[in-house]
């Protein structure tokens, strides 16, 4: 039975034209003139209309208003709206109110053919019973995102309500917070779960052949090209391609990723003729794209394609909750990995100094961190010892103040065993094992800051030479009291050499002088 299309338009020369395209496409078409019989036929028994092309400016009631009572159907049909060149802004509205696609005014038979071709696929799916969908096995999930954090539940509610249309979703956030792993979840939960999802990162692929790589070759197609070569597009296609650090994709691509976008086929290097491709867009960036845009480096109507559904996760630093799930998570895995399974507690101290951090490098510089502890553990324990880079950039935090009393250690200790352990290897008793002894950053902070000397920035990286020169007087300073003869001998420099020093990092002699001059080199 050929399905039938409702063709809505207020401009009689568009219906017809839509019409026409409409029927040689191989469907029926009924047409109405605006809104009102747009709705009057959906609400009709006469016949089952299967999808609706819909004008979004028209008089009376416009499109977006037809849109909310569409919504409101038991079973509503997939709506492709068409807008005049420059209404991309009430495009993306339209997407966010259930839109399936969109094309721009005129359009081409072949991209309006291809559109309802992905929309009638996609109702298909929609409308079977979700039992009676293919499950995927070890397909990743929302379900599979370890996180307790408030912050995150609105961003896992819209990327379920993503992942049941094919709406192209861009997802912003610093480096490591997760973006990719949102992104397998979109396409785990979809109804392309069953196809590969294909990762791209646009910022690591090589300028001489990031084309050929994006959308294949012909053989011969230039010097080297020795076979036929299919490129990532068409390797995704019916699931889904993520494109992560799309803000490093050259601007010369970003006209044939529109295309591509846009009119769903691509063109090899070197081929007669175009590829259709059916593949669902998911884009990741770590910068704000919008500013990329502003700065010229983005194209403006890719970046409006690409952004139909936005979404920032937050950094780490914003999700404290998360840290002692994600902990867990890590160590159980990298138990798992690293075949480090006799690994069957955290010290509470751990868990406080780890949840204390800011943790600039987000979720992956966590992972790093328990991966490097695991594997430097020789206990069955981790403890404070084995987070030395964590502790050297922690120097004003207290940790004998984060320490629980009696009882909360006691309730730490039971809960973190269980969770670390295997399926079937039993929990060794820790009994007073628990009981920590004192390691080097407990003594420091004993007697006070111990003036620890950091060798990592702020931003996470290694100090210069002289800014760890600086900080190594000062703290030289401090310990022996400003006794510059003393300083001096330890620090195995002249004295007239450390006054030389303290002036170019300006440090204040006068404050710190505590005996009398007596410069010799």
């Amino acid at each position: 039975m050929k399905h039938t299309i409702l063709v809505v338009d207020d401009d009689p020369v568009q219906r017809r034209l839509l019409e026409a395209a409409v029927l040689k496409a191989g469907y029926n078409a009924i047409k109405a003139s605006d809104g009102n019989e747009a709705l009057a036929h959906l609400s009709s028994n006469e016949c089952q209309i299967s999808a609706v092309i819909l004008d979004l400016i028209m008089p009376g009631m416009d499109g977006m208003a037809v849109m909310q009572h569409i919504n409101q159907l038991t079973a509503p049909p997939p709506v492709i709206v068409q807008t005049a060149q420059g209404g991309i802004e009430t495009v993306v509205n339209a997407m966010r109110e259930g839109a399936f696609d969109f094309v721009v005014k005129p359009v081409a038979p072949d991209r309006l053919t291809s559109a309802l071709e992905r929309a009638l696929k996609f109702q298909k799916i929609a409308s079977t019973p979700e039992k009676q969908r293919p499950k995927t096995k070890n397909a990743f999930t929302f379900d599979d995102i370890v996180t307790k954090s408030a912050t995150m539940a609105p961003i896992i509610a819209m990327g379920r309500k993503a992942s049941a249309s094919n709406i192209p979703v861009l997802i912003e956030g610093e480096s490591g917070v997760g973006k990719e792993l949102v992104a397998k979840a979109i396409h785990g939960t979809s109804a392309r779960a069953g196809k590969p999802m294909v990762t791209v990162n646009c910022g690591a692929l090589p300028e001489n052949l990031i084309e050929s790589l994006l959308f294949g070759h012909e053989k011969g197609a230039f010097t080297g090209a020795s076979d036929k070569h299919i490129g990532k597009f068409e390797e995704a296609t019916g699931g889904t391609l993520f494109l992560d650090e799309i803000g490093e994709l050259p601007l010369e691509l970003q006209v044939k990723m529109l295309r591509a976008i846009q009119e769903g086929e691509i063109d090899p290097v070197g081929a007669k003729k175009s590829v259709k491709i059916d593949v669902r867009f998911v884009s990741a960036t770590n910068r704000r794209l919008l500013d990329e845009v502003k700065a010229g480096r983005f194209r403006e109507d890719l970046y409006y394609r690409l952004n139909v559904l936005p979404m920032t996760l937050p950094p780490l630093r914003e999700r404290h909750d998360d840290i002692e799930p994600l902990i867990y998570h890590f160590v159980k895995k990298i138990a798992r990995e690293e075949n480090r399974k006799n690994i069957s507690a955290i010290q509470p101290l751990v868990l406080q100094t780890l949840i204390a951090y800011d943790w600039p490098g987000n979720i992956r510089e966590l992972e790093n961190a328990i991966f490097r502890a695991m594997i430097l553990c020789e206990g069955e324990e981790l403890s404070i010892d084995e987070f030395p880079q964590i502790v050297s950039q922690l120097p004003d935090f207290d940790l004998q103040a984060t320490l629980p009393d009696q009882t909360a250690s006691e309730n730490i200790q039971s809960v973190a065993a269980p969770l670390l352990q295997t399926p079937d290897e039993p929990v060794p008793s820790r009994g007073s094992e628990f009981a920590m002894q004192p390691t080097l950053s407990e003594t420091a902070n004993a007697t006070g800051d111990f003036g620890m000397v950091r060798l990592i920035s702020a931003e996470g990286q290694v100090k210069t030479l002289e800014e760890i020169e600086g900080e190594a007087i000062r703290f030289a300073i401090e310990i022996y009291n400003g006794r510059m003869s003393e300083i001096a001998r330890r620090l195995a420099i002249g004295r007239s050499t450390l006054y030389r020093k303290m002036k170019e990092h300006q440090i204040d002699t006068d404050q710190n002088e505590a005996e009398p001059e007596n410069a010799s080199n």
